[in-house]
């Protein structure tokens, strides 16, 4: 096979025709990145695609789009070894100064493609060639390198709404990006967290479409109405069920408590390394053991059990070994499991007639049924706002707070019977 040279910099994203099969060079950078001092590199990339993939409607603000975190990125991970959630609006700064004055080794002088194919093997290599920034000749010279106003306005609006996905992901807590464009965010950006839930409605064609699904192809589908049922019950981000570098969910996650007899679902590394175990109702034990007796295993998890939470199927004809069946998905294959379902629920509903809940349906995420079961809990179930809160792994009970929805005639009823006294009137 032939061995290109890698470029100064790493590019990450190829075209859009081959972005989601990944890249062998691009894979083993993200894993050593992972193993050394940015270690949700993964993680990060993972969530990058994911957002890049929501351009594919347009090549051009797709192609925009990627150029930017790359160099974003290379900056971030390689220049400055930070993760993204770390970033200030200081060290933001620090990256606007890079931009303006990159290394000259990082500078090219006309356009080249990111990835080129090595066409003995018919893979996919990074350029050698490529470079994140592209300066200006005239004459035969190579002009100073410069970055026009507009052209670091351009950059600063990409990288507040790529920030601003991650903080609807919850990968960050605020927006870095947002606060150097001086200017105040609109009142309708505000996040709304009751818009990013299904009503419940909305959600009872969720379940319907996961059982639908399950009963017609219990093959595929069997795991993905644990999934929905699994990130429902239990508030989970699709990173904290799904592989990565470092990463690999098991059945051991559910454990037993010796001494109360519950049940509860350890996540060991969450949103800022954090570690929590939620509590596991009922309904979601029974939905568990109908999942395991699908795959054959005992009716729930035994001590240490290291059976993979969500399997591959079998190998794909392009030539996956057979050992590679108990390899967990990553997030974009369970998101791929979500949407499907998502996109059946909405198509019941509109067969039902339901054609505005079901456009509301298919402008939500994976990510609304975190928000969901969230709100769901404390507006419908009353779970108390600790008890949620402990389960969302909130840092903070305003967070839990949020979800909490009520209109003025539901206020004006629990006040109207409210005493000044509660001693007085129980003779």
């Amino acid at each position: 096979m032939t061995h290109l040279p890698l470029p100064p910099a790493m590019p990450l994203f190829d075209s859009l025709l081959h972005l989601e099969g990944g890249n062998p060079q691009v894979n083993q950078y993200l894993a050593n990145l992972s193993m050394g001092d940015v270690p949700d590199a993964g993680l990060v990339y993972e969530l990058a695609v994911d957002w890049l993939l929501e351009q594919r409607h347009s090549e051009n603000n797709y192609k925009t789009y990627r150029s930017e975190l790359t160099t974003f990125l290379h900056w971030s991970f390689a220049e400055m070894a930070i993760s993204p959630k770390d970033l200030t609006r200081r060290i933001m700064m620090r990256y606007l100064d890079y931009c303006q004055a990159p290394p000259p080794a990082l500078i090219a002088y006309r356009n080249v493609a990111q990835f080129v194919l090595d066409k003995e093997w018919g893979e996919r290599l990074p350029n050698p060639q490529w470079r994140p920034f592209l300066g200006k000749r005239e004459l035969g010279l190579e002009l100073p390198y410069r970055l026009s106003d507009q052209a670091m306005k351009t950059k600063l609006a990409i990288l507040s709404a790529f920030f601003q996905f991650l903080v609807q992901e919850e990968y960050m807590d605020r927006n870095p990006a947002l606060l150097l464009q001086r200017v105040k965010k609109p009142l309708h950006q505000e996040t709304d967290e009751q818009t990013q839930a299904f009503t419940e409605l909305q959600w009872s064609y969720v379940m319907q479409a996961a059982e639908q699904l399950a009963s017609e192809h219990p093959a595929q589908h069997e795991r993905s109405r644990f999934l929905i049922c699994l990130m429902y019950a239990c508030y989970l981000r699709i990173s904290e069920v799904a592989a990565r570098p470092g990463f690999s969910p098991v059945m051991d996650q559910f454990r037993r408590d010796n001494k109360t007899g519950v049940w509860g679902y350890y996540i060991p590394r969450s949103k800022g390394g954090k570690r929590r175990t939620v509590a596991v109702s009922q309904a979601l034990l029974d939905a568990l053991k109908r999942y395991r007796s699908f795959l054959g295993l005992s009716p729930l998890p035994t001590p240490n059990e290291q059976t993979p939470l969500f399997v591959r199927h079998k190998a794909a004809a392009h030539g996956r070994q057979q050992g590679e069946l108990n390899a967990n998905l990553g997030i974009r294959q369970l998101r791929e499991l979500v949407m499907a379902v998502l996109e059946q629920a909405a198509e019941l509903a509109e067969l039902d007639g339901f054609a505005q809940d079901a456009a509301e349906m298919r402008s939500l995420t994976p990510h609304s049924i975190r928000h969901t079961g969230i709100t769901h809990d404390i507006n419908l179930n009353g779970r108390p706002l600790s008890h949620v809160q402990a389960d969302a792994g909130h840092d903070s009970i305003d967070t839990t707070s949020k979800y909490l929805h009520t209109g003025n005639s539901e206020r004006h009823e629990s006040a109207s019977h409210k005493p000044l006294d509660h001693l007085s009137g129980h003779e």
